[in-house]
């Protein structure tokens, strides 16, 4: 991936704010244990939760169950907000990714992302691998989907900034 066009946005930052550099925001994207995705419902209500997704190539994977509201959503509409980042007021940084959710089937990814899963954590997101995605231990399928960025904000804290990136 080429370097997004990075701007800081005046409006919502300090007068002494610089722009976060997007390697930053990338560390923080690789790092991060846990993220908030934001879908919408089919009547436009948006939905909330937590998950845990792993940044790879300049992409987020994430996973859910066919079952759960998410992937029900995403089967309407494939645009989601993923974030991350920390509830202090005062410092750390918060990161925003906007794309579309597309399902990833390919196998060879799939054990890439099932391995990238097992090792993150603590070792209790193990899953195998199969031509729809993944299966996890309790014979239960498993949707897994990729969020190439269209656009991201990182959201800095103590001296405030907000930096957005144009891919």
């Amino acid at each position: 991936m080429t370097e997004p066009a990075t701007t800081l946005d005046p409006r919502f930052s300090d007068s002494s704010a610089e722009p976060t550099p997007w390697e930053d925001a990338r560390n923080l994207l690789e790092g991060a244990q846990l993220f908030w995705i934001c879908t919408v419902r089919t009547d436009g209500r948006p939905h909330l939760t937590p998950l845990v997704a792993v940044w790879i190539d300049d992409t987020l994977y994430f996973c859910t169950g066919p079952a759960e509201q998410k992937a029900v959503n995403l089967r309407e509409n494939p645009h989601v907000l993923l974030m991350t980042g920390c509830n202090d007021w005062d410092k750390g940084v918060d990161t925003v990714v906007e794309g579309e959710a597309v399902r990833v089937t390919d196998t060879a990814l799939l054990d890439r992302l099932a391995e990238a899963w097992a090792t993150k954590w603590d070792g209790r997101w193990q899953y195998r691998t199969d031509q729809n995605g993944f299966r996890h231990e309790r014979g239960g399928e498993v949707l897994v989907f990729s969020v190439t960025p269209t656009k991201a904000f990182a959201f800095a804290k103590g001296t405030f900034s907000q930096t957005r990136y144009a891919f």
